[in-house]
């Protein structure tokens, strides 16, 4: 999800002649022109890079696309899209209406065409949990659902910034310290190892013991860099080395709770403070403002990605037990995280509940990206 230019300077020009003496005498001084030196040759542009477009039919993967379903959800997430040209591409589809699939197929390689990007990455995935809540602690739902803090502040760059009584202002406090704040205005309190995963996720359902239906909705981190907890857990042997999914890391949490899953969620310094609304039933909306369309959409890396780009995804090579073994789809990138960093990165949101939720920890894939532009 760059190379400087050098140009060579014509630093100086010394001239000399020489005269050779006559029987009469010294020769009578000669005027030498003076020469006229050109002007330095303006430096050329960087060369363009070298991006070959193919068709939409050479795409790994193509012709077993459900055409119908990328177009229609094309066609209903595109209506914030940037690029100008993608955007004429989008008020095309819309008003096509809802085409069938080979209707579909032959919009989009009459419309489009691709752009590889070059190396590899990672592909992972994300979904919108549904977790029990309660109004009040017990032994079991433990952990404080916190609202965004009133001395939290982001300054310039996004730093996050704690400020602090005499108006000064610190980076904020890491997960450790903010859990071992008192929580007298929590929001509803749940499992630990579910407060977690809504954390990574960054929304959710919450379903309380009354049977009211609250979705929990991002409102602030306190800045701190998020770690993967997968990894160090793999490394202590805690979790065989293909089964670091998020059903086998939510498990172990769960079947030690406390101080030993304390502190192995506490090497992710991250932390996410949230606001409820009334569950709507609507999907989340992501970072660009969409509601987020179950295997369609992606986050990615901002600074290399526009929201509204229609991406091709080729992810094979699975390295954890139990996972499809390719995924291979049009998704428009909606959304970004945390830990999506790169060109090459893209996490792919599967929708929402247990069987999304299911499915999503176990993908992490070799990823090759393509980017569809208009023709």
């Amino acid at each position: 999800m760059r190379g400087g230019v050098v140009a060579a300077i014509l630093a100086s020009l010394i001239l000399s002649a020489c005269a050779t003496p006559s029987e009469h005498g010294p020769p009578p001084p000669v005027d030498y022109p003076r020469p006229t030196l050109p002007a330095p040759a303006p430096t050329p542009p960087p060369p363009a890079p070298d991006i070959r477009r193919i068709p939409l039919t050479a795409l790994p993967g193509w012709a077993q696309e459900d055409f119908a379903a990328a177009f229609r959800a094309f066609a209903r997430t595109c209506a914030g899209v940037r690029d100008r040209t993608l955007a004429e591409v989008c008020a095309q589809a819309r008003s096509a209406g809802d085409l069938g699939s080979s209707d579909a197929r032959a919009f989009l390689e009459r419309s489009l065409e691709a752009e590889r990007y070059d190396g590899e990455g990672v592909l992972t995935a994300y979904f919108a949990p549904v977790y029990p809540a309660r109004t009040k602690p017990d032994g079991e739902f433990s952990a404080p659902v916190r609202s965004k803090p009133t001395d939290l502040v982001v300054a310039d760059g996004g730093i996050v910034l704690q400020v602090q009584g005499d108006g000064t202002a610190l980076p904020y406090p890491d997960r450790a310290a903010i859990e071992a704040l008192p929580a007298d205005t929590a929001l509803a309190w749940m499992r630990p190892e579910e407060l977690f995963f809504l954390q990574v996720q960054g929304s959710g359902v919450l379903t309380f013991e009354d049977g009211r239906r609250m979705k929990a909705l991002y409102a602030a981190h306190n800045g701190r860099t998020f770690a993967g907890i997968a990894n160090p857990m793999r490394d202590r042997g805690l979790l065989a080395r293909d089964n670091t999914s998020g059903d086998a890391i939510r498990g172990w949490l769960a079947a030690h709770r406390g101080p030993e899953a304390d502190e192995i969620m506490r090497l992710n310094p991250r932390y996410a403070f949230f606001r409820l609304a009334p569950d709507d039933g609507k999907p989340p909306v992501g970072a660009a403002n969409v509601p987020l369309p179950a295997g369609r959409a992606v986050a990615v890396d901002p600074a290399f990605h526009t929201y509204g780009e229609l991406l091709w995804i080729d992810g094979e090579a699975p390295l954890l037990a139990g996972a499809f073994p390719t995924y291979r789809r049009l998704v428009s990138a909606l959304d970004t995280g945390g830990a999506i960093k790169g060109a090459v990165r893209a996490d792919l949101y599967l929708g929402e509940g247990q069987a999304a939720g299911a499915e999503a920890g176990r993908v992490r894939h070799t990823l090759r990206l393509y980017r569809l532009v208009p023709k």
